[in-house]
């Protein structure tokens, strides 16, 4: 990491530990070594993940408290690999996927009202003063109850704190398919050595998800950082969703991972689209 500053902030709002290296590993790492003052929130302690070995919510062998205190423990050194400065957690409970019964648990991260978990976020927006702010989504990329909380909550502090010049969610460009398609039939499914051409219930899950090209504003090219990026997905071992994209060689890794997309939500800066630079307009 440079010793360099440039008196600028990049602050991510994720909901769960794991999240800021899948989903923004690259921009952590990059805008870091650039001197950037980099910021994580996450929402909640994850409780409701993978324990080690596996285990599943609800299963013999999973215990929340211990699943949370791994999961912390696998978030800090995932921070120390992509340099963060800052790491705040709001320690909300994990609300499981949708339409678990969790998802309705009193105390759980979707079950909280956005204006009480907005206020907490917005203190830290003063504390920090970013000039840039990354979350997820109005549907939280996939659905997931956490992603789409940890979105209204940025939203509204942002609202009531409006700090940041520039507001933006992650995105997976539709054109990015073909790449990931490329690899797969090249080196194959994750892990098991053959080679796998997507299927049309694939192709359709994948759309799902991904944002049209036409309404991408941002690509950063992050490759130059997508092995630290690797290297903090695989400090979080515990999640067994992490392990099939560690399984792919690490040029593979790079060519599906290498460049970090986003949307512009909100902009006061006026920089012209598309950009390359999250802090297009500001330097």
């Amino acid at each position: 990491m440079t010793s360099t500053t440039t008196g600028y902030t990049l602050m991510a709002v994720h909901a769960h530990p794991d999240d800021e290296a899948s989903g923004t590993g690259g921009i952590l790492a990059r805008y870091g070594d650039e001197g950037v003052q980099t910021v994580l929130v996450t929402c909640t302690n994850g409780e409701l993940g993978d324990a080690e070995g596996g285990a599943k919510p609800g299963e013999a062998g999973h215990d929340e408290l211990s699943v949370a205190r791994t999961r912390r423990a696998e978030l800090q050194a995932s921070c120390s690999v992509l340099g963060v400065d800052h790491l705040e957690m709001l320690g909300y409970h994990d609300s499981g996927m949708m339409g678990w019964p969790q998802n309705d648990s009193p105390g759980s991260f979707w079950t909280t009202p956005v204006d009480e978990a907005a206020t907490r976020l917005a203190r830290l927006l003063e504390r920090y003063r970013p000039d840039v702010v990354v979350t997820y989504d109005e549907r939280g990329f996939y659905g997931h109850p956490d992603h789409i909380q940890a979105h209204r909550i940025t939203v509204a502090a942002l609202a009531s704190t409006p700090v940041a010049a520039k507001l933006y969610c992650t995105a997976l460009p539709t054109s990015s398919f073909a790449d990931f398609a490329a690899v797969f039939a090249e080196q194959g499914e994750p892990g098991d050595g053959q080679t796998h051409r997507p299927t049309e219930e694939e192709v359709a899950a994948f759309m799902q998800i991904a944002t049209p090209d036409e309404l991408v504003t941002t690509r950063v090219d992050c490759t130059r950082f997508a092995d630290r990026k690797r290297s903090a997905l695989a400090k979080h071992a515990s999640q067994a969703d992490n392990t099939a994209f560690l399984r792919l060689a690490p040029e593979a890794f790079r060519k599906v991972f290498g460049v970090e997309s986003f949307v512009r939500l909100q902009d006061s800066t006026g920089a012209a689209v598309p950009e390359v630079d999250l802090f297009a307009g500001l330097r």
